[in-house]
């Protein structure tokens, strides 16, 4: 199958300017990067296509190749020259991965640039970033990440337990090596992905708990899910919807002081059955006049 023309794969037309490329990968990058995309073979080849023509488009002198000669300055078909290019950007091309692995490759700085920051240069920083679950966020855990050409090596990146959406972590002496051979730090970026029961602000966590009309009326207890696992919670008589219950100490972890902790803070909706039985429609009714009698 013959490949899509490096412009196509952007969206861009041959004059696009060498801003409109870098916001163009960059924008398709983020929307198919396979961390964005767990288990989507479609979204990863794409990525690939998309990742493989910004190597290209960004670099003047590949650039200045493939608008004169197209996919045959780097497929072979011209010999050696301009051949050089080539190993550059094929050496390693895969970069992502799910299973909480993630590539590093020295050879793609461009990629690394724009998706991630300033890239390291001389004694900058080179920067990457991973994403990560909620709890392992409040939890803390340890992510893979693959260097080298081809993921030849690895790296494990101690994700500390409270760390928050946008934060870094900073690995000495893991980055790129300057002419004087002295290794850079390298910086990851942390990505918290939304979690459909926890809801986190600052340290506190929320969620929502259903509980059955009559316990609200009665109260009683409900099992409730927190980071910690599932604990017993009292719901006070009378409880209504939208009241907010305090389990203490059952939020995030500061990352200032390791002896405080957020709370989790649950919130009730009420559970109204759509059926009842004729005895308890009965003994509803019988308990609606009365209250017809107290406002009377």
């Amino acid at each position: 199958m013959a490949k899509r023309d490096y412009y196509d794969v952007l969206g861009l037309d041959k004059s696009a300017s060498d801003q409109e490329i870098k916001k163009a990968y960059r924008r398709l990058a983020k929307k198919y990067h396979p961390d964005m995309n767990p288990g989507d073979a479609n979204a990863e080849k794409i990525f690939k296509e998309v990742t493989e023509a910004y190597n290209v488009l960004s670099d003047k002198e590949k650039k200045k190749l493939y608008d004169q000669f197209g996919h045959a300055a780097f497929d072979g078909s011209m010999g050696e020259n301009p051949q050089d290019a080539y190993e550059y950007f094929h050496r390693g091309s895969d970069f992502g991965g799910g299973s909480g692995e993630y590539y590093y490759n020295g050879n793609m700085d461009d990629i690394f640039e724009n998706m991630f920051g300033d890239f390291f240069a001389g004694s900058k920083d080179v920067n990457g970033e991973i994403t990560i679950s909620l709890k392992e966020a409040a939890l803390g855990c340890e992510k893979v990440i693959r260097m080298g050409n081809g993921g030849s090596s690895t790296l494990a990146v101690k994700v500390p337990a409270g760390i928050g959406e946008g934060q870094t972590i900073r690995l000495k002496g893991k980055g790129k090596t300057d002419r004087r051979g002295k290794a850079g730090d390298l910086l990851i970026q942390v990505h918290v992905r939304q979690d459909k029961t926890f809801k986190r602000e600052g340290n506190d966590v929320y969620v929502t708990q259903s509980v059955p009309y009559t316990t609200a009326i009665l109260g009683g207890e409900v099992n409730v899910a927190t980071l910690y696992g599932t604990v017993r919670c009292k719901v006070p008589a009378g409880s209504q919807a939208g009241s907010k219950l305090r389990l203490k100490n059952k939020g995030i972890v500061s990352m200032k002081n390791r002896k405080v902790y957020g709370d989790e803070y649950v919130v009730l909706s009420i559970s109204v059955p759509k059926h009842i039985s004729e005895r308890e429609r009965n003994l509803l009714e019988q308990l609606r006049a009365m209250e017809e009698r107290k406002t009377a």
